[in-house]
């Protein structure tokens, strides 16, 4: 190695250093403008938003690109950095050097020759836009003054990097570091090497969408003979469109596509002149910053868009409700309360003697008609796995079309919300019992207790009329006080009998009134413990969402619904 350094011809140029900023420079001056400002407020606030659903690896390059753009816009406005990058051979430094008119960048046949990145500005006040690039001054250039070309160049800052094929891995990690900073790049590629899989699975397909921050330049065409190369040119157009790259052609937004020989010159002023218009119109660091916010979005978009419209709608509500109203036994609450009235109806419109013998049959079984009698254990337990199953089901109709962090908060605040919501719904029970209390008694009630009691009226003289003909008191004649007391007996059961039938329709809405007042509070209760919780994840989605929208800018696709 000293012995080749040692014949190497020397340099006929002295590259010249970059001395200190001589002006300030000129920032771009106050947050971006237009749509730009409100994607990266938007991103910032999504950011924010997402820290307690989503890990830091997630958000990590949504971070990176904040804080890129935040640097970038505290830097110059005035100046435009184009990185030339390429695989080893390409020739790039060599078209480094022929764009900057002098020997800046080392070139030669020894592999990897680039060792790290080496930058040539054309205008003063860029010395913070290198630092940001980790360029010490022993790596900054300016071309010499009597470089025809400069003016035409006046703003571009040139970074030529390392190969991106190198075998020194620190090579390609300074490559890549550079590439994530600078405002656009140029590719460069040569006729062998132009269909490297490298490339474009590492690079150009990746930064597809950088395409209008883009210059793919086929270089040493001087060796291609007759036509073959503009047939390199089809395939390589061919291959950046395979890669999703859109190319700027007919006037259209993309990336510019040249051919030219960096030894010969042949093509370099054609180049020179793209890079003049492309530096002039300043538009390179948003549109950037632009690119990357679209690259950042699409990794975003598994964790932000839903699949389908999600949510809970009023028959996943319902059929929650239906659960827990099973679960707290609404329904044969309602029951228990219509046979209570139907009972009642029975006590008090029944004949004395039935009355009597129910009253024995008190004394004689205590505890006989037990109005609540408790639970067994095996129905305590079916209780609650009722309502957890009912909580599972409601949380995963919510979960149902979820990208998967947000999926698993909505689970995560079902179950917490769920502590505890068994032993509510017992105490619900319990209290809409007691407030239930003893039935109430219809208008007609004491109306049909006179009507009994004058058929046992009527039984009781009926059967004194038929005594008193027996033993002789009264005059023979057996057949009114027996039509009599028959009426009596009779008119009793009759009379129970219409009652009851008649203490149906009231004590059938009884029952479903206070079957609606259970279900009504296990409802609440669910809804206070459950739904609104798992509401309360979903509105944080909603916002989310909307601001994942702002970030795209408003992507067709985005707008999944959520209700």
């Amino acid at each position: 190695m000293i012995a080749r350094r040692v014949n190497e011809p020397a340099e006929e140029e002295v590259p010249v250093e970059e001395p200190e900023p001589v002006e300030e420079y000129v920032p771009i001056g106050g947050p971006y403008g237009g749509e730009l400002r409100g994607r990266l407020e938007a991103l910032r606030e999504l950011v924010g938003l997402s820290r307690t659903r989503l890990d830091g690896k997630t958000l990590a390059e949504a971070g990176r690109v904040l804080d890129e753009a935040a640097a970038r816009q505290r830097l110059s406005a005035r100046h435009t950095v184009v990185a030339i990058a390429g695989a080893s051979g390409s020739g790039k430094s060599t078209l480094f050097n022929a764009l900057a008119g002098t020997h800046i960048s080392e070139t030669g046949l020894r592999r990897p020759t680039t060792a790290a990145p080496i930058a040539c500005s054309w205008t003063d006040g860029a010395a913070g836009l290198l630092d940001r690039l980790g360029l010490p001054g022993r790596l900054r250039r300016r071309p010499l003054p009597t470089d025809p070309n400069a003016e035409a160049l006046q703003g571009l800052v040139l970074v030529d990097l390392p190969d991106l094929d190198s075998a020194v891995v620190e090579h390609r990690r300074q490559a890549d570091r550079v590439l994530a900073l600078v405002d656009a790049v140029v590719w460069v590629v040569d006729p062998e090497k132009y269909a490297d899989a490298v490339l474009h699975e590492r690079y150009l397909r990746p930064l597809a969408g950088h395409a209008e921050v883009t210059f793919v330049v086929l270089n040493q065409v001087d060796r291609l003979p007759g036509d073959a190369a503009d047939q390199v040119l089809d395939d390589l157009r061919r291959l950046l469109d395979e890669d999703g790259m859109a190319l700027g052609e007919h006037g259209e937004p993309g990336a510019t596509v040249v051919s030219l020989s960096a030894l010969t010159g042949q093509g370099v002023g054609e180049l020179r002149d793209l890079l003049s218009r492309f530096v002039q119109e300043r538009g390179a660091p948003e549109r950037r910053v632009a690119a990357d916010l679209d690259a950042a979005a699409a990794g975003l978009r598994p964790v932000y868009v839903a699949d389908g419209r999600t949510g809970l709608d009023e028959r996943a509500r319902e059929a929650f409700t239906d659960r827990l109203a099973a679960a707290v036994g609404a329904a044969a609450a309602g029951e228990a309360a219509e046979r209570e009235w139907r009972r009642n109806a029975g006590r008090a419109c029944g004949t004395p003697w039935l009355r009597l013998w129910r009253w024995y049959e008190r004394i004689r079984i205590p505890g006989r008609e037990s109005p609540l009698p408790t639970p067994p254990p095996e129905e305590e337990v079916t209780a609650r796995q009722r309502v957890e199953q009912a909580v599972r089901l409601v949380a995963e109709e919510a979960a149902n079309g979820l990208p998967a962090p947000w999926a698993q908060a909505v689970r995560e605040a079902a179950v917490r919300g769920a502590e505890g919501l068994p032993q509510a719904l017992d105490e619900l029970a319990v209290r809409a019992e007691l407030e239930r209390g003893t039935s109430p008694r219809p208008a007609w009630w004491p109306a049909a207790v006179l009507v009994q009691a004058a058929m046992t009226l009527v039984q009781i003289v009926g059967g004194l009329w038929l005594v008193g003909q027996i033993v002789g008191v009264l005059q023979p004649g057996l057949l009114v006080p027996a039509l009599v007391m028959l009426a009596g007996i009779v008119g009793g059961p009759l009379v129970e009998w219409a009652c009851g039938v008649a203490a149906r329709g009231p004590g059938r809405r009884y029952g479903q009134e206070a079957e609606r007042r259970l279900r009504e509070a296990a409802a609440g209760c669910g809804r206070a413990k459950v739904l609104d919780p798992v509401a309360a994840e979903l509105m944080r989605y909603r916002e989310v969402r909307e601001q994942y929208v702002a970030v795209r800018g408003g992507g067709a696709g985005v707008r999944a619904g959520v209700s």
